[in-house]
């Protein structure tokens, strides 16, 4: 992994692309504004979540837990926008 500060920018990007993707749902169909109020505010969540879990490893002494950490911490990062864009992307058609 590159480093802590690429992690939190990708997490930062990832999850406000999930955000956009939520006001232009908004703006084409605000029939279904409250289905994608909830999906930014699981977003909202997920990227909080992903910042607590990167601020604090495990283990800061020992190099081996601390890279599985940040794989799991990436891991959870696409797992879980993945999800969020397939909820959008059901809701949008």
């Amino acid at each position: 992994m590159a480093s802590l500060r690429m992690l939190k920018k990708d997490i930062e990007y990832l999850t406000g692309q999930v955000l956009e993707d939520s006001y232009f749902m908004i703006y084409f169909h605000p029939e279904k504004k409250d289905q994608a109020f909830e999906i930014m505010q699981a977003a909202a969540d997920l990227r909080n979540e992903l910042f607590d879990k990167a601020n604090s490893p495990a283990e800061k002494k020992n190099k081996s837990l601390v890279r599985k950490h940040y794989a799991q911490v990436r891991r959870d990062m696409f797992s879980g926008v993945d999800a969020l864009f397939e909820k959008l992307s059901k809701i949008g058609k």
